[in-house]
């Protein structure tokens, strides 16, 4: 009763889960939906406060600080799985479900569609309440021109850069929440999640609900400025990398997984 699941058990385990979700009635995906966003936004803020080092000074050494902010920004997916809540990366492990012969295309675009909507509304309304909340002034201002400077990063990458961070990412993200499927407690989907989440985030890969908070804060902050973030750039970076969030999560983790034990069953 202790042990993990085995891979196979997994395999079962997200299809069925895939079904369910798939199925569940569309008001209580959209608020779940929300609910993600909202908790990927409070693990991304997280992530923004842990990097920001004293005015004027450097946080410390690249590859710890980044860990530190990894592991901080993991805050958002532990909340969304032990919490539970609907987030459109890890929902592309949905697309098991599908090539199983469980659920039809409609269903599956359909689940993805409602969930990414929440997750942005979820995203913009944290968005909101930090602005409100003022708490981007912390540490002289250092914590609002840190998110600046991260937006405006993004803002800057090219779009092969975007698609194939969107991609390491996603690969990354669905092995977290495949490995959750493998635990029987809080405690070890905890532990699951740990690794990959601080891994993607410390190696710099796109998260396209992450950036759904991430861009509109920076360009909140610089609204006023001499050198505001184009909302254009915003949304090319939504989009491709929500592309390559896409490929990573289906074609790379839960089809592969389809392929190696379910392919063979009986739909």
């Amino acid at each position: 009763m202790f042990d993990a699941y085995a891979p196979p058990e997994i395999a079962v385990r997200v299809r069925e889960v895939g079904v369910a979700k798939a199925t569940m009635p569309a008001m209580t995906t959209v608020g779940l939906a929300v609910l993600a966003g909202a908790f990927i936004a409070l693990g991304a803020f997280f992530f923004t406060v842990t990097v920001t080092g004293e005015r004027g000074a450097s946080a410390g050494p690249f590859g710890l600080i980044r860990l530190a902010g990894g592991l901080a920004f993991s805050l958002g997916l532990i909340l969304v799985v032990v919490g539970g809540a609907e987030l459109f990366t890890g929902n592309n492990l949905i697309a098991m479900a599908w090539a199983a012969g469980r659920i039809g295309t409609g269903r599956l675009l359909h689940n993805w569609g409602l969930v990414y909507v929440g997750n942005l509304i979820g995203a913009l309304g944290t968005v909101a309440l930090v602005l409100l909340a003022g708490v981007n002034g912390m540490a002289e201002g250092a914590v609002g021109e840190t998110a600046i400077r991260i937006a405006r990063a993004k803002a800057a990458l090219d779009p092969v850069e975007l698609v194939a961070r969107g991609v390491l990412c996603n690969v990354l993200v669905c092995l977290a929440v495949w490995l959750c499927m493998g635990a029987r407690s809080v405690t070890d989907k905890i532990l699951a999640t740990i690794f990959p989440i601080s891994a993607f985030v410390a190696c710099g890969f796109e998260h396209s609900i992450a950036n759904m908070y991430f861009l509109p804060v920076g360009m909140a902050l610089t609204w006023m400025g001499t050198a505001p973030i184009a909302l254009g750039a915003a949304l090319v970076n939504l989009a491709l990398v929500t592309l390559g969030i896409i490929i990573g999560g289906t074609l790379l983790v839960a089809l592969v997984y389809w392929f190696v034990y379910l392919r063979g069953e009986a739909t």
